[in-house]
């Protein structure tokens, strides 16, 4: 057939192509009798029985048929040879590997088919470049709509070329389902796990963060070494390194505020004092400035700092059978003490929280139920509102937001840790954790993800995600630290951080990680 009889060609390149879809009909192969002006190793190379791709096939081959052929691979650029083909089938294999890039290299490839194949998913990039494709036929496999096929579902949607229904034979919920009507926000494929990433050879009780001269800077309080620790991100070493440190004793808080771009640390002690220092900028250290009256705070235990209107105040929660917790407020020049809460109750935590959009304060008591304090705009102080009933022995009160909901995380040492939610007018249980030996129970938001992670002196560290279908916390991951205290994100140079103290043993830096399973 020369050039003048191009549309004659076409009729029998498509005759051609019947040949062998008629071939692909039975259930035994036949040779095809091909009409004498159309060439089966030229304008039809049918290879049956096969064991290897051919590589000698003419480079101006336009259609190549594979049918119920011995190999089990497709391997990358195999068709490279032949740019020429418009037309090319697989049916009737049993395929163990499709390379990425198998149909690399055929710009004019309009035909494809890949039907009967048992094949259970197809590589993401198996269609790049094939941008002549008018006609894909994927029918009689067994997919598995998982992760992996999801790229397949948003390509059906985008694609120009018609494709005939195709449907899922897995994972049980997805079976019988039409793949061309499957959306891809049917796919949850991404998925966040926390993995180790530093460890740093200490003890420690708080850890807090805090940001100061551009920079986002770490501070750990060492309960045995009486230290404050200030860590600094090396961005060469890609890792947090020490660059300075408070010496004390007893150290059990190391609390930042930074006021009008000036950093002040409240180092909470067992013994000696409670002091708060300034950072010198000139000389590059910390000053004392300030010694906290003693006669108040004799065993501080938490310390929470907070900003209402234009004054900046930190609140110490003191557990000694003397003390009271007592909240101080910024003059200008130092903290003085503004307001005594607690006489006598041995508080062990302080929370400040926003409950519609009133300043509140949640203190725990080893020896009563967590009260709730409203700040009074006209006198400027906290006023005592209620408890929360049915939580004696709460060791310590943490909260969290989900959208426009007020929810606290409640920690108890020994019988079940609670999640509660604000009803309008009291906390309401939403949920309870077994949580013997639990110290800490901290709500954590990183990224659009939010945890809350249970402590315990005597088993694994449980991190649960919160689940916005389920409206509660699932199980997500065990981490193993030793009696964990505290924990805190940092994020910095586009990474996030979980800082995980540990009264016993070394305290862990862990990575978050987001792995998307459709990549």
């Amino acid at each position: 057939m020369g050039n003048a009889s191009r549309p004659f060609r076409r009729i029998a390149y498509f005759l051609c192509l019947l040949s062998v879809l008629l071939l692909t009909e039975g259930k035994k192969p036949v040779k095809p009798k091909c009409p004498a002006w159309c060439t089966c190793t030229k304008d039809n190379a049918l290879c049956e029985n096969a064991r290897s791709i051919p590589r000698s096939v003419p480079p101006d081959v336009i259609s190549l048929s594979f049918v119920r052929s011995a190999f089990t691979k497709i391997p990358e650029g195999s068709f490279l040879l032949t740019p020429s083909l418009q037309l090319l089938l697989f049916t009737s294999n049993t395929f163990d590997v499709i390379s990425d890039d198998a149909f690399m290299g055929l710009p004019h490839l309009e035909y494809l088919s890949l039907a009967n194949n048992n094949l259970q998913s197809l590589p993401k990039d198996i269609f790049k470049g094939l941008d002549s494709l008018t006609n894909v036929d994927l029918r009689g496999n067994a997919f598995n709509c998982d992760c992996k096929l999801k790229w397949l579902v948003e390509w059906l949607g985008s694609t120009n070329a018609t494709v005939e229904d195709i449907y899922c034979e897995s994972p049980p919920e997805y079976k019988k389902r039409k793949i061309n009507s499957l959306s891809p926000k049917e796919f949850d494929c991404i998925i966040t796990e926390f993995e180790v990433y530093q460890s740093l050879p200490y003890q420690s009780l708080s850890v807090d963060t805090f940001s100061y001269m551009n920079d986002e800077h770490v501070v750990i309080a060492q309960p045995f070494t009486g230290k404050c620790i200030f860590l600094e991100w090396d961005h060469v070493e890609v890792m947090f390194r020490n660059y300075d440190n408070i010496t004390g004793t007893s150290t059990v808080v190391c609390k930042p505020i930074v006021i009008e771009s000036q950093l002040y640390v409240i180092v909470a002690q067992l013994f000696g004092g409670s002091h708060i220092y300034k950072r010198d900028i000139f000389a590059s250290k910390f000053i004392k400035i300030q010694d906290i009256e003693i006669l108040k705070i004799r065993k501080p235990n938490d310390i929470e700092t907070f900003r209402i209107a234009e004054d900046w105040y930190f609140v110490v929660a003191d557990s000694s059978k003397a003390g009271f917790t007592t909240v101080y407020k910024w003059n200008g020049n130092g903290f003085y003490s503004h307001q005594s809460l607690h006489a006598w109750y041995r508080d062990t935590d302080v929370e400040y929280l926003e409950i519609s959009g009133k300043p509140h304060l949640i203190l725990s008591s080893s020896s009563q139920r967590p009260v709730i304090y409203q700040w009074n705009k006209g006198t400027n102080e906290f006023v005592k509102r209620f408890d929360i009933q049915d939580m004696e022995d709460a060791y310590a009160v943490k909260h969290f937001k989900v959208k426009e909901d007020v929810y606290i995380c409640l920690t108890r040492f020994i019988g079940d840790s609670k999640v509660m939610k604000w009803g309008g007018s009291a906390f309401l249980d939403l949920q309870r954790m077994p949580s013997r030996g639990s110290m800490v129970f901290q709500p954590l938001q990183i990224s659009n993800y939010q945890y809350a992670i249970l402590g315990s002196d005597y088993s694994f560290t449980q991190v649960y995600y919160w689940d916005a279908e389920k409206a509660k916390f699932v199980k997500f991951q065990e981490l193993n630290v030793q009696a964990p205290r505290s924990f805190i994100h940092v994020s910095i140079d586009k990474r996030d951080f979980l800082f995980a103290s540990s009264f016993k043993g070394t305290t862990l830096i862990y990575k978050h990680v987001i792995v998307d399973l459709s990549a």
